[in-house]
């Protein structure tokens, strides 16, 4: 390949990259199939690390795709392959066209930054807990920035839109349910997006190299790449107008050297180089114009096993503390665990995989699975869970683990789902509207799929809920449908490690024969 088309490859991998996996985060009308997310997501490096760890197999090792091929080529992930990246590239070309920013200028590195960012994620790793990660995992950000925020937004527009055409008698769209949107679900990705908006506007990639740990260990990978750029000091004259075109300002002109470990192989600096003077190629060919590497070397190996030994090895702290009362409602359900996800075996395997992408909460149809505030405790904040008082999980679907790219939820059969026990059913009688108020109900049993709710006798003709734990699976219909508000008299208490439930016993339907017809 000839060296003036390096960059538009590139931008042509990063907008397939990024419109493909921004599809499956807005996919509102379900028209990508579920199964295309495993290849689509297949070289993002945190989830496929990540699924490593839970599903040793080959449709799990991206990530080892990816350390190959920055020690080929350097950090093209972050270039090409890394969705927020690629938004900040967007971002950045915005900014120039809008004239924010004209020209960018070599800076040092910001060391004292991005290593005890990276030592400090690696130590939460080590002690058990992946919120830096979550927090941090460039997909995952990305994620959650487009389907807590871009999504919801992209819907009420598609309704606005819809209501307008039907007063034209056009049909062609319709209105959908808007998610439930609070503060405590933007929080998270609104702080990311204008964090990485605010520096892409002005810094370029200053976000990669100073906050991102994935671009800080490729950083350090790409030292000793094959293939880096490199200058010609016999013919470059010192115009600075690779220097300019930097988005990661690691040219320096006045020594000719390029930060390698900075450099997310963008290829501007070749595409205005007058003289060609910057190539592309193995250094060692180029004798006295080598780019900057580290010598040392043992720096290097050390930090990069310390950050893949400590992904790999995820602590297994258990889940043993009861969530605190609030003082909502008059008499709140004190539930001992949340309810994670079907398919998520157990909290503890649930909280040590999921990188809070909120792919699943995308694609769930009825948006029960939502971002979590403190459910899960600090440390878990944004990991997906079951929200009974949104909706409830549909009994065949099982969307959510046949699209997550880490293993924290993993892909059922609907025979399965349909005896996956999440959680268990409590009621309690004297919350209930049959026992305050003598009136009929009955709505929590017509919803349930088990019939693990169903209504007996009470008083005169009325009749009361009665539940069985035993083939409740969990999936909320109950809690739902209940009228008691804020906190329902029958609600679901998750389980700490998901169960298997009975199979509901299937009444026979009793036909009395009658006398043939007499003529």
């Amino acid at each position: 390949m000839r060296q003036k088309d390096l960059k538009i490859s590139r931008v042509i991998i990063s907008i397939i990259f990024l419109l493909f996996v921004a599809a499956l985060f807005v996919d509102f009308r379900e028209l990508i199939p579920t199964v295309w997310a495993d290849w689509i997501l297949f070289p993002q490096f945190v989830p496929s690390l990540v699924r490593f760890v839970t599903i040793p197999a080959l449709a799990a090792t991206g990530f080892f795709v990816i350390l190959i091929l920055t020690a080929l080529f350097g950090r093209v992930y972050c270039s090409a392959i890394c969705p927020l990246g690629i938004l900040q590239d967007v971002v950045a070309w915005i900014s120039k066209n809008l004239g924010l920013i004209k020209r960018y200028k070599f800076k040092k590195a910001l060391n004292y930054l991005r290593y005890p960012v990276l030592v400090i994620t690696v130590i939460t790793l080590i002690s058990g807990s992946l919120f830096l990660v979550n927090l941090l995992d460039p997909y995952s950000s990305f994620g959650r920035i487009f389907s807590d925020i871009i999504r919801p937004g992209i819907i009420a527009g598609n309704n606005g839109l819809a209501g307008l055409l039907e007063r034209f008698d056009h049909y062609g769209l319709y209105r959908l349910n808007l998610e439930l949107i609070t503060w405590r679900t933007v929080l998270i990705p609104a702080i990311t997006l204008a964090l990485v908006v605010w520096l892409s506007l002005f810094f370029g990639r200053l976000y990669c190299n100073t906050i991102c740990p994935v671009g800080t260990v490729l950083g350090l990978l790409s030292r000793v790449s094959l293939f880096r750029i490199s200058m010609n000091a016999d013919t470059c004259t010192r115009c600075g107008k690779c220097s300019f075109a930097c988005k990661s300002n690691c040219i320096n002109v006045k020594t000719l050297q390029v930060d390698t470990s900075r450099c997310v192989a963008c290829y501007n600096c070749i595409s205005v180089c007058p003289e060609k003077s910057i190539q592309y190629a193995r250094p060692f060919n180029r004798s006295g114009n080598r780019a900057v590497t580290d010598t040392s070397k043992r720096e290097f190996i050390g930090k990069t096993v310390l950050y893949v030994t400590a992904l790999a090895g995820f602590s297994r702290t258990v889940l043993g503390q009861e969530e605190k009362e609030r003082p909502a409602g008059k008499i709140p359900n004190k539930k001992n665990y949340p309810v994670s996800p079907p398919g998520s075996v157990s909290l503890v395997h649930f909280k040590d995989r999921c990188t809070a992408c909120h792919l699943c909460v995308s694609v769930c149809p009825t948006h029960v699975l939502q971002p979590s505030f403190l459910e899960y405790g600090l440390l878990g904040m944004s990991q997906p869970h079951m929200n009974y008082s949104v909706e409830y999980c549909n009994f065949e679907c099982t969307k959510c683990g046949e699209v997550c790219p880490t293993g924290a939820i993993l892909p059922l059969t609907v025979e399965d789902k349909k005896l996956e026990q999440t959680g268990k059913v409590n009621f309690i009688k004297e919350k209930c509207i049959v026992f305050t108020d003598n009136t009929s109900c009955g709505a929590c049993s017509e919803h349930c799929p088990t019939q693990a709710v169903k209504m007996v006798p009470y008083k005169g003709n009325l009749t009361i809920p009665e539940t069985d734990t035993e083939i409740c699976i969990g999936c909320g219909a109950c809690e739902f449908a209940c009228p008691v508000k804020p906190h329902t008299s029958i609600f679901v208490d998750g389980n700490a490690v998901h169960q298997v439930a009975k199979a509901p016993k299937i009444e026979e339907l009793k036909v009395e024969e009658q006398e043939e017809f007499p003529f």
